[in-house]
């Protein structure tokens, strides 16, 4: 049961309650009064305490981004939710509720210590994201077999866990069980798990121990080769030619096609379907090798991009560095004659002079710069056009193997054509003594049908190679088209930057100046 304190109305999460809870848990004396006057900015707001406040929902918490403790005990909480925006939460509390179903963990990847001792819950599950889970309290709950306990050897960093309370603490073999399956385990029920038991336990429950372990072994493999593919997966997409190093297409074009797949129970056409697709397959391969090898080409000539830029950029900024110094030292030679310089003209002369420098320092500075962006854009424009040219071979080249695609398709088509045709006229005369299906017979009532299935048949066969081309063109143009406009913002905010920089620095130089304590006759 959980515990009620005040009124028994259910109460919701309001920026009300949470400003009080702030405040609250804030800074006290003069310091809570201050930061009561200026107000506490929930960003800032690392532990916060919401225990004992009949709180029936989570919710509006999102403004605490960067809490890392959350104590929401003895309340009257139904469900987990509400809390994704708490990316950074370490510890969370909400033993004391009545909630039924482990759920709403999924952004909580930092979540070292959980509470939800004396819930409702049954089931241990959905707690995949929260792998760094060191402390786990579930004691005073529903949890019925000791078989529930599996779930939680995938959590490696556990080492509390405390499960008192449930009906599988009654178990008599609950002890040793909890052992063998979760070894790493430190602490259980808040009593030390010696190495006696531990060793005891695992000799006990050997067997088991080992089918979990080939399993979990097989799962780890099925893991890491899904990994594989998708990594491989991800590496095709980037250069444009993803499932191309297979008979994707091919199978593609007959997934769908129902008339297609009624003719291939013609005589021959089986065997005429099978060359096809492993000569498309052959193009599709090659499609596959030019792409990634276009790849690597487009990559390398990036690289030298930003090789030729960051270069750029380096030789000027060390010409700006070397008119910095220079004013530094003049800078640094003036401050330590000022007060020694009794001649109130010939001071006035050399501050006349360093602002003269200072102003020159200025120009000398947006004039690297303007002669920076002048640098840069032509080497942007040069490695634009040479970006257009990659694009426009890749597209070029592939247009070439898709040609030979539909080539394919169109022999295929006309082949298929002639025996359909040639099939007819041996029914018509009653000479076709094949064994085909009933739906494939009617298809040869006259030579209208046929005719129409046969090319219903090619037309979704080209379109299917049709979208797979265009599918490669938009994404290649509009990778180059969203590379050449993020280089230009690039270059744009680096040069807002670079003049703001120039600007401030000026600034500092004359505020320097503005704040040195001249001799009385230069006041």
């Amino acid at each position: 049961m959980s515990r009620l304190c005040g009124s028994i109305e259910p109460c919701v999460i309001d920026d009300d309650m949470l400003q009080k809870a702030v405040e609250e848990q804030g800074p006290k004396d003069e310091a809570g009064r201050i930061a009561k006057a200026e107000g506490i900015d929930f960003k800032d707001v690392l532990c916060l305490r919401l225990d004992f406040r009949n709180i029936l929902k989570i919710d509006n918490l999102w403004q605490f981004m960067n809490l890392t403790k959350l104590q929401l005990d003895n309340n009257i909480i139904e469900k987990i939710e509400g809390l994704d925006p708490l990316v950074n939460l370490v510890w969370l509390d909400l033993s004391f509720n009545n909630i039924e179903t482990i759920e709403g963990l999924d952004s909580l990847v930092k979540l070292e210590d959980l509470s939800l001792y004396n819930n409702r819950i049954s089931q241990i599950e959905n707690m995949a994201a929260v792998k760094n889970l060191q402390v786990l309290s579930l004691g005073n709950n529903n949890i019925p077999s000791l078989d529930c306990l599996v779930y939680l050897r995938s959590f490696k960093e556990l080492r509390t866990l405390s499960l008192a309370g449930n009906p599988i603490s009654d178990h008599e073999d609950y002890k040793m069980f909890v052992a063998a399956h979760l070894p790493d385990l430190v602490y259980l029920d808040f009593r030390l798990l010696d190495e006696n038991t531990k060793e005891i336990a695992a000799e006990k429950y050997q067997d088991s121990i080992d089918d979990l372990k080939r399993n979990e072994k097989a799962i780890q493999i099925k893991l890491e080769e899904e990994l594989k593919k998708k990594k491989e997966l991800d590496a095709h997409k980037v250069a444009f030619v993803e499932y191309m190093n297979s008979s994707f297409l091919f199978e593609s074009m007959f997934a769908e096609d129902a008339e297609g797949g009624r003719l291939a129970f013609m005589p021959g056409v089986a065997e005429m379907m099978e060359a096809y697709k492993s000569n498309c397959t052959d193009i599709c391969q090659s499609i596959f090798e030019y792409g990634i090898n276009h790849y690597e080409k487009r990559e390398a000539e990036i690289a030298i991009f930003n090789e030729c830029l960051q270069e750029a950029i380096d030789e000027n900024q060390q010409l700006g560095v070397q008119k910095i110094r220079e004013i530094e030292e003049k800078t640094n030679e003036l401050f330590s004659e000022v007060q020694n310089i009794s001649d109130s003209e010939i001071l006035a002369s050399k501050i006349e002079q360093y602002n003269s420098d200072v102003a020159q320092l200025k120009e000398t500075l947006l004039t690297l710069e303007i002669q920076l962006v002048d640098q840069l854009e032509d080497i942007i424009k040069e490695f634009e056009r040479n970006i257009s040219d990659m694009v426009g071979t890749f597209i070029e080249i592939v247009q070439g193997y898709m040609v030979q695609i539909r080539e394919l398709e169109n022999n295929y088509n006309e082949k298929l054509l002639e025996i359909a045709i040639h099939t007819l006229e041996k029914i018509g005369k009653g000479i076709f003594d094949e064994d085909i299906p009933d739906d494939v017979r009617m298809l040869f009532v006259d030579k209208d049908t046929i005719v129409n299935a046969v090319g219903a048949s090619h037309d979704l066969h080209l379109l299917k190679i049709d979208n797979r081309e265009d599918e490669m063109f938009t994404k290649i143009n509009s990778w180059a088209s969203n590379l050449i406009q993020k280089v230009q913002r690039n270059e744009a905010a680096r040069n807002r930057k670079r003049v703001t920089e120039i600007v401030a620095y000026i600034e500092h130089l004359i505020d320097d100046l503005d704040d040195l304590e001249l001799p009385e006759q230069m006041q």
